[in-house]
């Protein structure tokens, strides 16, 4: 059976640690997943690992990265226990030739954070993709692609990021309605998403709102690897479709 492709709104680190309405939905989709599929290990493709080129995790016990600064103690002594997966990630060079191999990459909070609710057992092996910054929207997108064939292995394709992250124009102060570039984007990418629009993957057609909700597109990109898996009977389902701060979407996609 196929299993699905996910992309995860992350948004703060503290979601790992404080309830909230998208943790607790994370929670239940975790729940569905285990019940529905049977899903033998995860590729999770971050906004927070960049490099120069691709490059693909093959430590057998990853740790835990706290890529962060300033946060509670209690987030620092996290520790998210999943193994690694050294043979999938030579089945991920394998679709991805020109991928390397990172035998001490660990599971920074874009991965553990969001598996900490989905996998709280952290009894399903991970293998970590990173981000090559050398490469726009067409290229994240056709390495999704490429990964497709591992949705028929099994294998779990998880992508962790924001629709829209501009901490720059973030509200720390309080809520407040999104900013009309915020709303606009999200609405957008939404429509993208739902009817297989090849929008999505042609940064040429982006209008400058996108620029504005994604100032730096590392947040953005990990989606793309997710519309890239798509198979052609896949349902979507979009849920978390919520903008906080005004300018942080929570806007989560499943597709099975």
């Amino acid at each position: 059976m196929r299993v699905p492709a996910l992309f995860v709104g992350h948004g703060s680190p503290m979601n790992a640690i404080e309830p909230t309405v998208f943790t607790l939905s994370w929670q239940a989709l975790g729940a569905r997943l285990r019940a529905q599929y049977a899903i033998r290990a995860i590729v999770c493709v971050s906004a927070h690992w960049l490099t120069r080129g691709t490059w693909v995790s093959s430590a057998e016990y990853p740790e835990t990265i706290h890529d962060f600064g300033g946060f509670p103690e209690a987030l620092y002594a996290m520790r998210y226990g999943a193994a690694g997966d050294p043979a999938l990630a030579e089945r991920v060079q394998r679709l991805i030739p020109q991928a390397k191999i990172d035998s001490a990459r660990g599971f920074d909070h874009g991965v553990w954070s969001v598996l900490w609710h989905l996998f709280p057992g952290a009894d399903v092996p991970v293998v970590s993709l990173s981000l090559d910054v050398g490469l726009d929207a067409g290229g994240h997108y056709a390495l999704g692609q490429a990964l497709a064939p591992l949705r028929e292995e099994g294998v779990l394709i998880v992508a962790s990021g924001n629709v829209v992250h501009n901490l720059r124009s973030f509200n720390w102060q309080g809520e407040g309605e999104p900013f009309a570039w915020a709303a606009h984007t999200r609405a957008l990418v939404n429509a993208w998403m739902e009817n297989d629009d090849p929008f999505l993957r042609d940064e040429s057609r982006y209008p400058a709102d996108i620029a504005q909700a994604a100032p730096t597109p590392e947040h953005f990109y990990p989606l793309l690897y997710v519309a890239g898996a798509r198979h052609a009977q896949d349902r979507l389902e979009v849920f978390n479709d919520e903008i906080v701060g005004q300018s942080l979407s929570m806007t989560s996609y499943l597709l099975q």
